[in-house]
């Protein structure tokens, strides 16, 4: 497509190297940055927006539409106050349209604003997507102001100054601020979110921005759920009673979030208590086995990525958002891989031969499978039910 009329542009977005691209600025106003991403899902928007794993970023939609769903707060993944600080802004290529969905309870424009995403229409989101794909991810800023007053030059100077995802900790901005109890199981259409269980096995949540969906399904699948910030020590874990901890997704760069993380990582380890990471918590897991993670070139960002699953012999069809990775061939001798990427075949999953540990890259509660993923919790859920009865 060709580009807006400088003139009639209310929205930009400039990238590290000086690339402009121009628009109708939507959502919120105002300038943001962060690093831009693709992300191929095609439904699932606010979902994805509002995913803390974001923070710090800026999604471009591969996908043209979007906006039709609208949006509603039973689809809400922030699990706690701070955690509503996720991606700062939005990039696709056709006007959002308005809501066409009985579950809408607001436009997805106006949940955008009110979001504080910072968000530009009428993009070639093609050229965006390629560039990324050839370039890796880059730094970017990102504005829209409704009198189309945008200085470009100092939105270029902007990008060019964004320090890069490595070397940065953004889960300290996402994570709870106190220790709370979470009761919300799944969610039953015309019924709303069910009330978790009064017994079950207890499992502790380290929190490094964790979706509120990882909450439910834990809890949905038998666990009384107990959150806690993620810079919690081991003895305010032990103080908890656990049967079992999962360490959480969340943003940035997991070498540096694990400076004051993996200390309580390596202690639940060695307790020989069970334990369960997820994306971010899946690459901490292996940075407490010694193993080491890398930064990726334009990362897994999507609905339809493809998991291998050593362990059954199927493939899944779940949800990514990582830009870093484990590397599989640092894993200790004691660690099994046990999910694969089909798309690039980087580390997706591993257990411990000799201890209760089990951890996945992918985001096992999301539904892009629809639910090729959620045995992620009833495995990790039945297996402390099992300890306890045996």
């Amino acid at each position: 497509m060709s580009q807006p009329d400088p003139t009639q542009a209310t929205g930009a977005i400039a990238l590290a190297d000086g690339q402009v691209f121009l628009g109708h600025g939507t959502g919120a106003s105002g300038t943001a940055i962060g690093e831009l991403c693709f992300n191929t899902a095609m439904t699932g928007h606010q979902e994805v927006l509002a995913d803390p794993s974001y923070a710090g970023q800026v999604v471009c939609f591969t996908f043209p539409h979007v906006g039709n769903v609208g949006a509603n707060a039973e689809d809400e993944e922030a699990a706690s106050g701070p955690a509503r600080k996720a991606a700062v802004g939005m990039v696709s290529r056709a006007t959002i349209t308005p809501p066409a969905n009985w579950r809408a309870e607001t436009s997805f424009e106006e949940w955008l604003r009110t979001r504080g995403i910072v968000s530009v229409t009428g993009i070639d989101t093609r050229a965006l997507t390629r560039r990324i794909r050839e370039k890796g991810m880059a730094m970017c800023a990102i504005a829209h102001d409704p009198s189309g007053n945008i200085d470009i030059e100092a939105l270029k100077a902007a990008a060019a100054a964004a320090p890069t995802m490595e070397g940065r900790e953004l889960a300290a901005g996402v994570t709870r601020e106190a220790a709370g109890e979470w009761s919300e199981g799944n969610w039953v259409l015309g019924e709303g979110y069910a009330a978790g269980p009064e017994e079950g096995p207890r499992v502790v949540v380290l929190d490094y921005g964790v979706k509120a969906n990882i909450l439910r399904l834990l809890t949905g699948a038998g666990a009384r759920v107990a959150v806690l910030p993620g810079k919690a020590g081991i003895d305010e874990v032990k103080a908890l009673n656990p049967d079992g901890v999962v360490f959480s997704n969340g943003p940035g760069d997991p070498a540096e979030t694990g400076k004051y993380a993996l200390p309580t990582i390596k202690a639940v380890i060695e307790a020989g208590i069970p334990a369960l990471g997820i994306c971010l918590g899946h690459q901490m897991l292996a940075l407490a086995l010694g193993a080491k993670t890398a930064k990726m070139a334009q990362g897994h960002h999507g609905a339809n990525h493809p998991v291998k699953n050593h362990e059954t012999g199927q493939v899944e069809i779940v949800s990514m958002n990582h830009g870093f990775a484990v590397d599989g061939s640092t894993l200790p001798a004691n660690a099994v891989e046990t999910h694969v990427s089909l798309f690039d075949g980087s580390n997706s999953g591993f257990k411990l031969t000799d201890k209760p540990v089990w951890a996945v890259q992918h985001h096992p509660e999301a539904s892009p499978g629809p639910q090729d993923s959620f045995g992620v919790f009833d495995r990790f859920v039945g297996a402390l039910k099992a300890k306890a009865e045996a």
